[in-house]
């Protein structure tokens, strides 16, 4: 019996990714209750060990073209079916079709894998949409989960990626995502300086509003254009003409001033 075969064996029999470090208890926790010979050799074997058998069987695997390979997940290690035989798989378990994902719920996830933990207002900020349903879609799925809450003025949820994320994507850890140095560090408009943008332009419109009611009423204050010389001229006539009949109605009065003295004094 070698190492090689132990290790085989455990990830196997494994319900679960198992990872290198509880490899290397089993076998010396077997190592040590075992009375085989040659089984004592294996009571100090460590993780590194452990590490270093596992690629010899990887590549063992993947040499001798078996339908299974040995895959590293953010818990650890487990055998999964090659994707060459995928069609054939799905034959067997129609049950188990995944769900393909639409573009929305993908950028939705994308955002939230590279970005996490995020707010739901900085993905509908970068989206430009709402994305109640496509969030929904992508938690039903088990993809995402509420990480806790940001703190920010009403405590809104912060989300980020679950572990079956991790292993439906094949990743170990979010850097190994696509890109995932650029894309996590590249600046994206957020839900603060949205509100503060929707705040400047009302801002801007109060403004803009105050200076057309002040252009107005400068308008009712401004001073009357020149009179035309037929302004003037009709103008002067008209304060001839009124100052003439000013002139009779004196003239009047005074007559009948007199009028009236002379027929006091005949009294």
């Amino acid at each position: 019996m070698e190492l090689i075969q132990i290790v085989e064996a455990l990830i196997f029999a494994a319900p679960e990714p198992v990872s290198t470090t509880e490899i290397a208890k089993a076998v010396r926790r077997a190592a040590e209750e075992s009375g085989e010979e040659g089984a004592r050799e294996w009571e100090n074997v460590n993780s590194k060990q452990i590490e270093n058998v596992i690629d010899e069987l990887g590549e063992k695997l993947g040499s001798s073209g078996r339908s299974i390979e040995l895959q590293e997940g953010s818990h650890g290690w487990r055998f999964v079916t090659r994707s060459d035989f995928a069609h054939w798989v799905r034959a067997l378990l129609p049950e188990m079709r995944p769900e393909r994902l639409s573009p929305p719920a993908l950028e939705t996830l994308a955002l939230i894998a590279y970005r996490q933990p995020i707010t739901k207002a900085d993905i509908e900020a970068v989206r430009g949409v709402s994305v109640d349903g496509m969030l929904q879609k992508v938690m039903d799925r088990g993809l995402v989960q509420v990480g806790g809450r940001a703190d920010l003025p009403g405590r809104p949820l912060l989300y980020e990626t679950t572990e079956l994320f991790m292993e439906h994507f094949g990743v170990k850890q979010l850097e190994d995502l696509p890109n995932a140095t650029e894309l996590r560090t590249v600046e994206l408009p957020t839900a603060e300086e949205e509100e503060a943008e929707e705040s400047a332009t009302a801002e801007g419109d109060e403004a803009s509003e105050g200076e057309s009611e002040d252009s107005a009423e400068e308008g009712e204050t401004e001073e009357a254009p020149e009179e035309t010389d037929l302004e003037r001229a009709e103008r002067e006539l008209e304060e001839e003409e009124n100052a003439a009949a000013s002139g009779e109605d004196n003239q009047i009065e005074e007559a009948s001033e007199e009028a009236a003295e002379e027929e006091n004094n005949k009294e």
